[in-house]
This record gives C-alpha cells, sequence and structure tokens, in this order.
C-alpha cells in the first residue's frame, strides 16, 4: 500500500515517572522532558517500562501521557506507552492517548497470557481501530512470547497504522529477519544494541540511558544516521560500560537511583520494585562521574 507512514528515527527516550511520596511529581517531570528536549532527544516515550507502567494506574496512565503531550508541545513526536494484556484495556488506553494528542503508541505484546500470533496479531488489528499510529514491541524477557518476523510483516502490510517496532529481543537475527521481508521502521529496544540493530536496517533508539544523558545517545544516533561508522562505533564503546551499569538489576530500578544520584529526580520506585542495592550504588555513582556528572552514591 501506498500511503505515506509516519517515520519515526534518531534516538528517543523511554522516559521514567518521577514519583514525590508515592505520587507523580508533575513538576519534576516536566523538568525531565525540558531537560529531553534541550539534550537533543527526538522524541518521548512516556509510561513505558522505563515508566513505570505496571504499578500507574490507569487514570494516572492518562494524566501522565496527557502531561507529557501538553508539555512537549509539538517540539518532539510522543509515543504514549498504551499497551496491556487486556485488548480493551489497551485501546481505552490508547483512546485516551489519542485525545490527549500523542503522536502514536507504543503496543507491547500481550504478557502473561502469551497469545499465539494471530492473537496478537488480532489484537493490534483492533487497536488500529482507534486511529493512533502504532509502534510493535517485541520484548519476550517481559512478556513470555514474541511477534515472529512474518506476523510482524503481515501487521506491517495488513494495518496500515503499524509504523514501526521496538526490538528488545536481543537477537539481532530477528532484527535482519524483519527488516529483509518488510519495510517497518525498526527501533532498538536495548540501548547497548543500538549501533547494532541500526547496522542491519534499524533507524534508531528508544533509550533507557538517555534520560541521564540524552546529548550522548543523540550523538551516537547522530553518527549512525550520518553513516560514519567509526563515530558510531566509538561513541557506542564509549557508553557500554553506562549501559551495562544501568541494567545491573530490573529496569528502571538502576536508572531512577541514577538520576536520584544526580539530582535530577527522586530515585523513589513503587513495589515490588525496590531501589538499587547497596552493592551497585557505588560502582554506579562511579560511572556516572566518569561522563563528568555530579553523581553522590
Amino acid at each position: 500500500n501506498m500511503t505515506e507512514r509516519m517515520k519515526l528515527e534518531g534516538s528517543m527516550v523511554a522516559l521514567v515517572t518521577p514519583f514525590t511520596g508515592g505520587e507523580v511529581d508533575f513538576e519534576a517531570m516536566g523538568r525531565l522532558i525540558e531537560f529531553q528536549i534541550a539534550g537533543g532527544t527526538q522524541g518521548i516515550v512516556p509510561c513505558g517500562t522505563t515508566g513505570e507502567s505496571p504499578t500507574l494506574t490507569h487514570a494516572e496512565n492518562n494524566k501522565v501521557i496527557a502531561f507529557t503531550v501538553e508539555k512537549v508541545a509539538g517540539r518532539v513526536c510522543v509515543i504514549a506507552g498504551t499497551g496491556s494484556n487486556s485488548t480493551a484495556e489497551a485501546v481505552c488506553l490508547t483512546k485516551h492517548a489519542a485525545d490527549a494528542g500523542a503522536d502514536a503508541c507504543l503496543i507491547v505484546n500481550p504478557y502473561y497470557n502469551k497469545p499465539p500470533q494471530r492473537g496478537m496479531f488480532d489484537h493490534v488489528r483492533k487497536i488500529a481501530d482507534v486511529g493512533l499510529p502504532i509502534v510493535l514491541y517485541n520484548i519476550p524477557g517481559r512478556t513470555g512470547i514474541e511477534l515472529a518476523a512474518e506476523t510482524v510483516a503481515r501487521m506491517y502490510e495488513e494495518i496500515e497504522l503499524v509504523v514501526a517496532i521496538k526490538e528488545a529481543t536481543g537477537k539481532l537475527d530477528l532484527a535482519s529477519a524483519i527488516a529483509g521481508i518488510c519495510d517497518i521502521t525498526i527501533l532498538s529496544g536495548d540501548d547497548s544494541l543500538t549501533l547494532p540493530i541500526c547496522s542491519v536496517g534499524g533507524s534508531g533508539v528508544i533509550s533507557v540511558l538517555a534520560n541521564v544523558l540524552p546529548g550522548e545517545v543523540r550523538k551516537l544516533c547522530d553518527a549512525i544516521a550520518e553513516f560514519d561508522l567509526a563515530e558510531a562505533c566509538t561513541q557506542h564503546l564509549k557508553l557500554f560500560g553506562l549501559v551495562e551499569g544501568i541494567f545491573v538489576e530490573t529496569n528502571p530500578i538502576p536508572i531512577k537511583a541514577a538520576m536520584g544520584m544526580v539530582g535530577m529526580c527522586s530515585e523513589e520506585i513503587r513495589l515490588p520494585l525496590v531501589p538499587l542495592a547497596k552493592e551497585y550504588r557505588k560502582p554506579l555513582a562511579k560511572l556516572l562521574q566518569d561522563f563528568g556528572l555530579d553523581a553522590k552514591a
């Protein structure tokens, strides 16, 4: 089909949701959004895994997305996390995001109930009825299932609003397989794999690391966009140690700790997630200090 699809590329941030006293801290969130845009981030993704969507209420999810859209005010794109393992719930959240003015939605594969490929297809087709462009999201480590390359291609061919896929499978071959059979935009869902995925046809990243170092992630994406392999490789390796550091425990535990250490927002996190274990704090602070950040363990 010849319809021009929304083009997503470059450095996008999987934004954390800051909390203070158990509530979403919208003042802090506003600051984080301004920091991202000033740092060169090309898209904001609220209410993803990193934004603790599993422990946000529906009302909070809707409010965070609406706030983000209002604050961004069209300067960059907003891709709202509205996925669920209940199709009706995903439709409801996506409708709210569309009404709020989000540019697209991020739709994770249904987790825990593990539908077959045709179930995932029907799930996405139903959400597409809302009318918002869709970024698919493959993350089998959290869902127990993954979209096969053939299913992704079929979705891209048959559902016009499917515009991209966030690949967080850790499998470079799956990204290659998808790129080999359809023109869907592929975005890395792992900071450590942005360069490798882009080298087999990817277009950018939805980054956790960008929460603290938006400029550095943008630099990597710019080098990739300019086909400057030497610079991209240098930047990739420069960031790699810190990337490992922000995944020493389940995301977003370490990134929230990092943001607390550099004074960007409270480290507060909702149960069942817990603050970063003591033994990881000093090494993480050291990694941040190596990037010139004033991090206090």
